[in-house]
């Protein structure tokens, strides 16, 4: 009799969202089988209790005598197996479309593992087969499979049967069953290949060619490419963005008119957004798939874990993942810039960074970060951008403190081989104390400041010695994110009400009311419809400039629906405040400046035969 723990996944009914999975599950000799799903998925820091899906869930023996199922608790299922081998069939209802969940209907099949396959108390570590199963009733067109689950025996179109060394790996390969068009090319001999779902019409030649050069960029980084497959699981739609990485693939979500076009001469700034998402997640492969907080190695799936590291596993990411474009060639160093000062003005515009450290951003991520509500950017602070700022400091700074002998580069391939290579889990303060110990650096204060303080990151000095000015200026308006300028000009403060509206509406519905603001000292709340100012008509699209021409020492005089009640308030603007970065290359640097900056935004790929990809 079979040891393996047995799946069988089919698309059972599309057109209702329901997915159909049986487990056959071996005799442990226990008179009880425990069966739970995670509440949570990893790499996404927030309870989702994905057992609430779970429709139907019978249990049989062998014989196919029906048995006594119990359920616990939210996500815990008992079945009475009297010592044998039982099956247990359920199904979940998917119709959440994000990279996290699971999704069907007749055009489609995603799903996570995670959301769908019950875990056997027990038999963790058991080797899994998992069948997965063509669609019952009609879909559109002949589907096929991409997933990273290893094969046993599949046909041409990818059903039939995978296996997976345990639980952990089972529902670490996110699963598409659908039509799409196909992306390939071999890094270091390594099969990497993309699977795009959704109505688009991308370049698939330049996809290739570019992510070639921006992995081949991560992966002379490491030194060494720890994988034999990976696969980037896409699904393009009208509006979207996100992703969610996996030890051998990632499943990304993008608008299609974020993915090249042929007709496109240079990269639009969406598709330079997806290259970077792409990145990303890549560049995860290494840093949180192999590289681990030593907190979420240990904790499991059934509650929050809290670790104060995310700063320097997403954080990091973040700051490589855009640098990896410069280096692979993909962008200019005035369009990477141009990308960084816009960082720069994301944190710059979270009052929050005044409140919340980055190690408690980390800390309570589950409970404000991935739970934002209206008053989130005067609370909190993205360990994401702020992470990845306090990277690029921290980067610079051993640069400048080892006269360009050490960088982050060398502290990432350190961990590399400490906590990747062995498996072991990297500790609280570990990313600190290899830090100091590869550079040599006191790096004490600079950790204590920029971890367990809310004073500014002090990125002007460093910059400069790189050779590039920083200047904040008040913003021209909402799409001003900053940018890269040929020289700094003279910019006025614009009088403002310091409101954020909800995109895409057309009214002017207050989103959030900023911290020690105009608006907020007028007693406008998030929620409110301004409707008029000064007796004119507001919308979304011009609130700003009415605001700006009616600003009188007297103030302005706003009518606003708070739910269905009129009301009238007196607000006085203030000048716009210094929040939006322009960062500039400087002209006529010594040769020491110029040399760092280039050694700093230079492939890692040498072109004298040394490099590693």
């Amino acid at each position: 009799m079979s040891l393996d723990l047995i799946y069988r996944v089919r698309p059972a009914v599309p057109q209702a969202h329901r997915f159909q999975v049986d487990i056959e599950i071996p005799s442990s000799g226990a008179e009880l089988v425990e069966l739970s799903l995670p509440a949570w998925i990893p790499g996404s820091y927030m309870i989702r209790d994905f057992a609430r899906n779970v429709l139907t869930l019978v249990a049989e023996s062998a014989d196919g005598t029906p048995l006594e199922c119990r359920k616990r608790d939210k996500q815990t299922w008992f079945c009475r197996a009297a010592g044998s081998a039982i099956r247990v069939r359920y199904q979940v209802y998917a119709w959440d479309l994000s990279v996290r969940a699971a999704h069907l209907d007749t055009t489609h099949a995603y799903f996570n593992g995670a959301v769908l396959l019950m875990r056997v108390r027990g038999m963790d570590d058991r080797r899994c087969l998992v069948d997965l199963l063509p669609a019952d009733g009609r879909v559109e067109g002949k589907w096929e499979v991409a997933t990273s689950l290893t094969p046993e025996q599949i046909d041409v179109r990818g059903f039939g049967c995978y296996r997976a060394e345990n639980y952990d790996d089972l529902i670490d390969h996110p699963v598409e069953m659908g039509r799409f068009e196909r992306v390939a090319f071999d890094l270091a001999g390594v099969p990497h290949r993309m699977a795009i779902t959704g109505r688009q019409y991308a370049d698939k030649a330049r996809l290739e060619s570019d992510l070639l050069r921006i992995c081949g960029e991560h992966a002379a980084l490491f030194g060494e490419l720890p994988i034999d497959r990976y696969l980037f699981l896409v699904t393009a739609l009208g509006e979207g963005y996100g992703g969610l990485e996996h030890r051998f693939s990632t499943s990304l979500l993008c608008s299609r008119n974020d993915l090249p076009h042929p007709n496109d001469e240079k990269p639009t700034d969406a598709y330079v957004r997806f290259l970077g998402l792409c990145s990303h997640e890549y560049f995860h492969l290494w840093h949180v798939k192999r590289i681990r907080p030593l907190a979420l190695m240990n904790g499991g799936l059934d509650r929050e874990i809290h670790t104060r590291t995310l700063w320097a596993f997403e954080g990091i990411t973040s700051y490589y993942d855009e640098l990896a474009l410069v280096r692979s060639g993909r962008i200019d160093v005035r369009t990477y810039l141009g990308l960084l000062a816009a960082t720069i003005t994301r944190l710059a515009r979270t009052p929050g960074r005044e409140v919340q450290t980055l190690a408690a951003s980390s800390f309570d991520a589950w409970t404000k970060f991935y739970k934002q509500d209206e008053n989130a950017p005067n609370a909190i602070v993205s360990y994401y951008v702020k992470g990845a700022l306090m990277a690029l400091a921290l980067d610079l700074t051993i640069r400048d403190g080892t006269q360009g002998r050490v960088s982050l580069d060398d502290v990432m391939r350190a961990l590399w081989g400490r906590y990747g290579r062995t498996g072991l889990g990297v500790p609280e303060h570990g990313v600190e104390a290899i830090a100091a110990e590869v550079s040599g650096l006191d790096l004490g204060g600079f950790f204590s400041t920029a971890l367990e303080g809310t004073e500014e990151l002090d990125l002007e000095p460093l910059l400069a010695g790189v050779g590039i000015a920083m200047r904040l200026r008040p913003s021209d308006g909402p799409k001003d994110q900053g940018g890269c300028p040929e020289h700094f000009d003279h910019r006025e403060a614009r009088p403002t009400l310091d409101l954020r509206l909800r995109p895409g509406a057309a009214e002017a519905i207050v989103q959030n009311v900023i911290r020690d603001g105009p608006g907020e000292r007028a007693g406008i709340a998030p929620g409110d419809v301004v409707v008029a100012v000064d007796g004119l008509r507001a919308t979304a699209e011009n609130l700003e400039s009415l605001v700006a021409r009616a600003a009188a020492p007297s103030g302005v005089r706003l009518h606003l629906f708070r739910r269905d009640e009129l009301i009238e308030v007196l607000a006085i603007p203030a000048p716009a405040r210094f929040d939006t970065c322009d960062l500039m290359l400087l002209d006529g640097v010594s040769p020491q400046v110029l040399e760092a900056r280039t050694r700093w935004l230079a492939s890692v790929v040498r072109s004298d035969g040394d490099g590693d990809a």
